[in-house]
């Protein structure tokens, strides 16, 4: 029987997805991930992993090329970045009552949820300045989108 909690293909399952972070120090991201978020340690260390709902997250700090990634090197985000490229999008059933439990874990959130109509979100940050998104479908489950443009600001 295979092992569910560690990100693998099954044979009933050929395509994982897994979203790896380079954090300065695993210890802190995991328990971030583990005590605020409350995933599940699947691998403390080398690389972490931790189980988010139905997804994972690995996590190792940075380091220089290897043969298989030739000329790249991973560093953590620079210290609460004014840009994003990429951010986690959480999806809830209750927005409200995982904005209270995670603010009663030590989570900051940038702001309270703000409805948008198509979706309750705000924005939280990781120990390593990683922006995580927090929302809830509402509109958009009776047809009501963002409009163009206006989707990710």
């Amino acid at each position: 029987m295979p092992d569910h909690s560690f990100p693998a293909p099954t044979t009933e399952q050929g395509l994982l997805v897994a979203h790896f972070l380079t954090v300065r120090d695993v210890a802190r991201a995991r328990r971030f991930y583990r005590e605020v978020l409350g995933g599940e340690v699947v691998l403390a260390e080398n690389p972490c992993t931790v189980r988010l709902a139905n997804s994972w997250l690995i996590m190792n700090p940075g380091g220089g090329p290897t043969p298989d990634k030739p000329g790249v090197t991973l560093v953590p985000p620079a210290e609460r970045p004014d840009t994003v490229s990429a951010f986690l999008n959480l999806r809830v059933a209750d927005i409200w009552a995982t904005y209270a439990e995670w603010r009663s874990r030590g989570a900051e959130f940038l702001t309270e949820p703000i409805d948008r109509g198509a979706e309750i979100r705000c924005y939280l940050r990781d120990p390593d300045g990683y922006l995580i998104e927090l929302g809830q479908a509402t509109g958009m489950l009776h047809g009501e989108f963002a409009r163009a443009g206006n989707s990710a600001e």
